[in-house]
């Protein structure tokens, strides 16, 4: 099944810039085809990010499947931690690639990784609109293996619509990690969950 957390080469490349304001600054992103919301910004991802306490966040963060970069580049714009963004789909990392040079981020740099594949440290955060369409079982190997590389009380933070199963996730989540819920927005849950 194709979908954007996938690599594939066969799409047609339909490059668009867009424009983004987020707590008035102006951010600009390269998008295409085959890349999760290629129009704009998405609504969970946007709550994800009102969500987040910029204050509090140091250290290294991981943006997991960052698309076109919007969190990676707009956590990175808004602290000084150091930011890796990662994802499977190496039109996402190009792209990713190219706004951070146009947004003219320091901090923050890109990679191509098959889930935790490429990864080689451990993080203070982990930061995602996780790509849902894969399914329950994948989705979720990467938020359960992401323990494997969370320091210690590091946390995940993440965004999922309540109809996607973000009760359930919530649920089988605690088995594992303290989980809260940061924010709800709509039908969106901003969860964090935190290593013991």
């Amino acid at each position: 099944m194709n979908h954007y957390f996938t690599k594939n080469n066969t799409l047609k490349s339909e490059e668009n810039l867009i424009h983004v304001i987020f707590k008035n600054q102006k951010f600009s992103f390269y998008t295409d085809n085959g890349v999760f919301s290629k129009k704009g910004l998405d609504f969970g991802t946007r709550s994800l990010l009102e969500a987040l306490d910029f204050e509090s966040i140091k250290g290294d963060i991981l943006d997991f499947g960052c698309g076109y970069g919007p969190i990676g580049i707009i956590v990175a714009k808004n602290t000084d931690a150091k930011i890796d963004m990662i994802d499977i789909n190496d039109r996402a990392v190009l792209l990713s690639k190219k706004n951070i040079e146009l947004n003219k981020i320091k901090n923050a740099n890109v990679f191509e990784s098959d889930i935790y594949s490429s990864i080689n440290k451990k993080y203070d955060y982990i930061i995602t609109n996780p790509p849902i369409r894969v399914g329950k079982k994948i989705l979720y190997k990467i938020l359960f293996d992401a323990k494997k590389y969370l320091n210690k009380n590091g946390q995940i933070i993440l965004v999922i619509n309540k109809n996607q199963g973000a009760k359930s996730l919530i649920n089988d989540l605690s088995d594992e990690y303290n989980v809260d819920v940061i924010k709800k927005n709509k039908s969106f849950f901003i969860i964090r969950a935190r290593s013991n």
